[in-house]
């Protein structure tokens, strides 16, 4: 974190493409591991909200990894120094739905990089704005938001939390085991060790067991949301993560809907807090 805040500045507005195939097999091994197997989706069917994150993985060799698992910074993302990193929340606009099958383009670009001094000592907010097209146009707008807390040392991963809502409509009790996350960390090719390697989590990085992805925990709110409105299109999402959930004990999925139609989504582990809040706007058709 010693790097200085114009050198940081000077990575905003960076931007790099990659394609992508929408392959059915890997949306096929998503279900599974989801276990929502019927129908079995093909090309041709639209790509269920928010799994675009399964697609477009940064392809680095083992020799370019941090110690943490991801790719060493410093190449698309700034160098902000020896940091852990989380992935805070997202922005996402469906503009029209992907189709598998599809060949697709994303365009990301830096959008921010702000570094404050937080509770748990120096942090870095890096906001990554993803477009994603098709040769019929502009699909999804994804803002990303990534913090890098300053590393100091384990023990340091508690976080403050506050009670959950308890007027959910629709909930759904999940229990993450390690082949859960295992299976979401092979589908998107993510290396971070916080989700599958149970002695670096606990030892290295302080946490009280392996942690469940961000994405995934959004995934699932998605996904609750759709169901519960099944003649509707998901158009808008948004969430911002609290506080980590583990494997060691299971967690509820909730959904209230509001008046205007959208819906309030959270996350709450087992002890009633709050771990992630989104919320979900809906339109008619496609």
């Amino acid at each position: 974190m010693g790097s200085n805040e114009a050198r940081l500045q000077a990575w905003v507005g960076k931007s790099e493409t990659a394609r992508d195939w929408i392959a059915a097999e890997r949306c096929q091994a998503m279900q599974a591991t989801l276990d929502r197997i019927e129908p079995l989706l093909q090309d041709g069917d639209p790509l269920p909200p928010l799994w675009h994150w399964l697609y477009f993985w940064t392809i680095a060799p083992r020799s370019g990894l941090g110690r943490d698992g991801h790719p060493a910074l410093g190449g698309f993302l700034p160098p902000v120094g020896t940091a852990r990193r989380m992935w805070a929340g997202s922005r996402v606009s469906f503009l029209r739905p992907l189709k598998i099958g599809e060949q697709a383009e994303r365009f990301s670009t830096i959008a921010s990089v702000i570094p404050k001094v937080g509770r748990s000592g120096r942090l870095v907010f890096v906001t990554v704005r993803h477009e994603i097209s098709t040769p019929a146009g502009l699909a999804i707008v994804d803002e990303h938001d990534i913090v890098y807390r300053e590393d100091v040392g384990a023990g340091a991963s508690g976080r403050p939390g506050a009670p959950a809502p308890t007027n959910a409509a629709y909930v759904e009790e999940v229990k993450a085991d390690p082949t859960l996350l295992f299976r979401y960390s092979a589908l998107t090719f993510n290396g971070h060790r916080i989700h599958y390697d149970r002695d670096y989590a606990t030892r290295v990085e302080g946490y009280s067991g392996l942690v469940v992805h961000g994405p995934l925990l959004a995934t699932m709110m998605v996904d609750l949301a759709a169901r519960s409105r099944p003649q509707r299109r998901i158009s808008r999402f948004e969430f911002r993560g609290h506080r980590p959930i583990f494997d060691t004990d299971p967690f509820k999925v909730c959904a209230s809907p509001r008046d205007s139609g959208s819906l309030d989504l959270w996350v709450a582990d087992a002890e009633g807090m709050l771990a992630m809040k989104g919320t979900a706007d809906c339109s008619d058709g496609e």
